[in-house]
This record gives C-alpha cells, structure tokens and sequence, in this order.
C-alpha cells in the first residue's frame, strides 16, 4: 500500500496535531524571546547598579554626611540625591537593602572627599567610619578650665550650661562629690557627634578612679597620706609645682618629709588657688599670711581638697615619692628647681636665684596650656 502526504506537508497529522505543532513553536519563540529580554534587563540592570554604585560623588571639595538619630538608608540616600552628591538614590537603597540587610546606621558623621564612589560611602556608613573629634584636658588644669574647654569644643553637646556652679554640675553627673577638683582625669578624649560634655566628663571621672586606684595599690609603706583623696591632693600640687617632669619624684619626696616632721607645706600653687578670683598673677607677703582653707603658709597638713586634676605620674610620685633629706626647694626661674636640706641652703638659694638673678619673666613652673598662672612669687 502506498501513502500519500496531506497537503499540509506533515504526514501522518490531523488537524489537532498540526495546532500542537504551531503551538510548540510559537512557544519556543516566546521562550527565546523572554530570555533575550530578561539577559537584556539584567544587562540593563546591572550596567545601571554598577554605573550606580561606581559614580563619583558630584563634590569639589571634603563635605560632611550627618545620620542622626533614628535615620534610615532610604532616608539618607534621598537626602544625599536631593543636595545633588548622588544619582539613582532607589537604586542605592536597592543595592542596600539585598546586600546590607542587617546592617544598623551608626549615628554620627561621615566624611565626604572628591572623587569617592558611592561603594566607598557604603562601605564606609557598614563599617560606621564616623568621624571623631577629639578634646585634650591638660595636667594641671583646674575643673573651671575644664568646663572652659569643653564649652567650646566644636559639636559637642552642651548639656551643662556655663553658669552653672560646679556643684550644680556634680549633682547633675549624680557623683557623691560636692567638690569636682582633682576628680576627672587629664588626657585626649575622643567624641563623635551626638556625645555631649556630660559624656566626656563621666569618661574622665571614671579614668581618674581607675588611675587613682592602681597608682594606691603600688603605694609604699609609711607615707604621711591614709587614703587615696589625700593622694590625689598631694598629687595635684606636685603636679602643679612640677615644671620638669623628672622632678615630680623629689618634689614629693620634700612635701612627703615635711608632712612627716609636722612642718607646714608652704607651697604657693595653694596660696594661688585659694585665693580664686582674686587672683591676678602675682602674690604678695600678705597673701600668703591670709588665711584661707589652702593656704598652706597658715594651715597645718594637707588642704581640704586637690587644686589641680593630677597626671599619672604625679599620682605615681604622691605614693612613690623619692628617699632623700631635702625639706625646702626654689625654683630657678626655668621651671627647675634647687633643693635644700636645711633653711640655711635654701635661703641662700632664695635669694641667689629669686632676687640677685630674678629675670622679668621669672617663673617656678611653666604654665598648662591655655593657662594665665604665671606662678611667680615675691
């Protein structure tokens, strides 16, 4: 038997067979045409995100990007588009959410440079590279300088207002102390945005019972001073007294003796301090017979209180102070001094070195930075 082909050119078809096969190749076609399209919009898309995330950021010069509290990515890209630094914020937001997910906004600020891409700001904002500032409070300072310099310090938050007392300032830092001198310990601090002065004074009250603590463990036996404020005491006015660092032991040495043999201190930082505002750079005769609660020419022992904040190493010298016979030291005019064993010496070297080579500009320790003391005597 032979058999003939349909006119249709498929043998062996019906109608019904004929539409699966149109089908199937319609089908084929639509399939070869959706990859093109969606290889297309992926090509499309990628090439976007990449050219996104490779654009520089449109600045000429070091800007800042502040995240404040409470800001999200969407937020913060937005606001980036909007001052005209990036292009395509949705798609940054995009490439955050599916790669960064978990990732918290550290709140601060960032710094911007020319040229950076925007894979460098998300890098950066996922790391939380803020930017820090820092602040240095100088051994030897007192708490009002303190207060000074951390009123001025450039974004930080003032949370202590100025006029306040410094009692009013304690019992906002809920601390036990009424008097803040010596208490807060002097160093660089660091501070981001949104840190405040409370913040940075907390962190230097802390360091300072830190510091005070170990220094009062390597303590040796029979000092004069029975807990560690009488340290910190002694401590301010070595350091405030010390005008060559190497001297800080011996210093302490001759007020540890003197404190040992009942004799008065007589040092004139003490005089300085309790004299407050009246002090203007010069003490007189008569200021060293008034009597005030740290005028250790009147008064027996210790003052009531530090009168400076004390360094590590005056805190070490306070309670490792060096073995030795002098009981009496002048300084040269230089910041150094000469010690004596006997007042016979010592006024000997007072009168060699503060009246026959007085210089105008004589002084018995150079001043702390931002300081006005100019700690001269007559």
């Amino acid at each position: 038997m032979v058999c003939r082909a349909s006119h249709t050119g498929y043998p062996n078809l019906g109608k019904a067979g004929f539409k699966l096969k149109l089908f199937v190749k319609i089908f084929a076609k639509i399939i070869v045409l959706a990859v093109f399209f969606l290889v297309a919009v992926g090509g499309w898309g990628y090439f976007t995100l990449q050219s996104t995330l490779d654009q520089p950021l449109r600045i000429d010069v070091a800007d800042t990007l502040e995240v404040p509290a409470g800001s999200t990515p969407a937020g913060v890209f937005a606001g980036l588009e909007q001052r005209g630094v990036i292009e395509r914020a949705n798609w940054v937001r995009r490439y955050w959410q599916w790669q960064m997910p978990e990732t918290v906004l550290q709140v601060g600020e960032y710094r911007l440079e020319p040229e950076m891409t925007v894979q460098q700001v998300l890098v950066m904002l996922q790391r939380g590279e803020v930017v820090q500032r820092s602040i240095t409070l100088v051994e030897g300072w007192n708490f009002n300088q303190f207060r000074d310099v951390l009123a001025q310090a450039e974004r930080l938050e003032q949370t202590l207002p100025r006029d306040w007392s410094n009692e009013q300032v304690m019992a906002e830092l809920d601390l036990a102390e009424d008097h803040p001198e010596g208490l807060f310990f002097p160093d660089t601090y660091l501070y981001t945005l949104g840190m405040s002065d409370r913040d940075i004074l907390l962190r230097a009250y802390q360091r300072m019972q830190g510091v005070l603590e170990a220094a009062w463990e390597q303590r040796v036996e029979g000092l004069p001073i029975d807990s560690p404020y009488e340290a910190l005491i002694l401590a301010s006015i070595i350091e405030k007294e010390t005008g060559v660092p190497h001297e800080r032991g011996e210093i302490a040495g001759v007020f540890t003796r003197r404190l040992q043999k009942g004799m008065r201190l007589q040092t004139d930082p003490t005089v300085i301090y309790g004299m407050g505002e009246n002090w203007q750079g010069n003490i007189r005769r008569s200021d060293l017979r008034r009597a005030t609660p740290y005028n250790t020419y009147t008064i027996d022992g210790l003052p009531p209180t530090p009168i400076a904040m004390p360094g590590r190493e005056a805190l070490l010298a306070a309670v490792n102070p060096l073995p030795g016979k002098s009981l009496f030291f002048v300084a040269r005019g230089d910041g150094s001094h000469v010690f004596s064993e006997t007042l016979q010496q010592h006024n000997k070297a007072v009168r060699h070195y503060q009246i026959l080579r007085r210089t105008p500009n004589y002084r018995s320790s150079p001043p702390p930075a931002g300081s006005t003391d100019n700690g001269t005597a007559q």
